[in-house]
């Protein structure tokens, strides 16, 4: 049986993703509306009665709207995923991290409603939940993450700033310290004490880094390199997806990452460059912010939801 999919908002960076993706998934057929009814509720409301689930890659406000529509189906409402950062914290909502411990991919299998994660908490939750579920990182330590993303995850408006010329080589922002994603690391990264985050965005079209500095010597039992690198690896073992580079590795025995290695992939690699000589850690994620970050998620959901995964 063959599993239809709407996709509302199928024309922005995320839903073309998503699309493209779910050519080569086997067992599912994208529905579209007339892109001059793409606005009205009526045909809306009657593609969604039509279709098993509806991915909404929206604005949050529209993304509510629809959500809305979508009840007002009742018995015959389709599931629904939502790529927005609108019920990302909503605790009637399925977190879409399949990874972030034992059980969430079931959740997600189970859910009638998925929030999908955003690019940078996805990096940052990786980093930080494991180590605080194995006691290593206190959860209410002062957490500062650093993030740089390609122009792509900044939508519309960014993307043409960029490509027209207009837009700086780089440029950190969020300044004000109350960027949207923090609520979202803070809860699933299991954090008791908000952490400072601090993204920027450089002139290239994808990729990203995350990166979490440590002082070793200040956390309990002062652990070294390899304790973080175990736990990451526990944590994760058995992922297809996210993987904990160790010795051999180019990058850590250079001392240095670039963002873009992964692009056009939905992997993830966590890595700890670490000086335990100087007490000193730095953690750092690296994936695609239009794949691990946000399409490549959304299909990773979307086969949990559908039972082809």
């Amino acid at each position: 049986m063959t599993a239809r999919v709407f996709i509302d908002g199928e024309a922005g960076t995320t839903g073309l993703g998503i699309r493209e993706r779910l050519a080569h998934v086997p067992g599912v057929t994208v529905a579209s509306i007339d892109p001059d009814k793409r606005k009205d509720p009526d045909a809306r409301k009657a593609m969604m009665a039509s279709v098993d689930a509806v991915v909404l890659c929206l604005p949050d406000d529209a993304a509510k709207e629809s959500t809305a529509l979508a009840a007002s189906l009742g018995d015959k409402a389709p599931r629904l995923l939502d790529a927005s950062t609108a019920h990302r914290v909503d605790p009637n909502w399925v977190y879409g991290f399949a990874e972030m411990t034992a059980g969430q991919a079931d959740l997600i299998r189970k859910a009638k409603r998925v929030a999908n994660p955003g690019c940078y908490p996805t990096g940052a939750i990786a980093l930080l939940r494991p180590l605080i579920e194995a006691g290593i990182l206190p959860a209410d330590h002062p957490v500062a993450i650093n993030a740089v993303s390609g122009y792509s995850g900044g939508g519309k408006s960014l993307i043409e700033k960029h490509e027209s010329g207009a837009a700086p080589n780089f440029e950190m922002y969020g300044l004000g310290l109350e960027h949207k994603h923090v609520p979202e690391i803070e809860n699933y990264s299991k954090l008791k004490t908000r952490p400072m985050f601090v993204p920027s965005v450089g002139h290239y079209h994808q990729g990203m880094l995350v990166s979490v500095p440590l002082h070793l010597n200040q956390l309990p039992g002062s652990p070294r390199t390899a304790d973080l690198v175990h736990a990451l690896r526990k944590h994760f073992d058995g992922s297809d997806l996210i993987s904990v580079p160790g010795e051999g590795d180019e990058a850590l025995a250079a001392g240095k990452i670039e963002p873009e290695a992964l692009n056009h992939s939905d992997k993830m690699e966590l890595r700890v460059f670490g000086n335990d000589k100087r007490g000193h850690a730095v953690l750092v994620a690296r994936l695609d912010n239009l794949g691990k970050g946000a399409s490549g998620a959304a299909v990773q959901n979307l086969k949990l939801m559908l039972g082809l995964s």
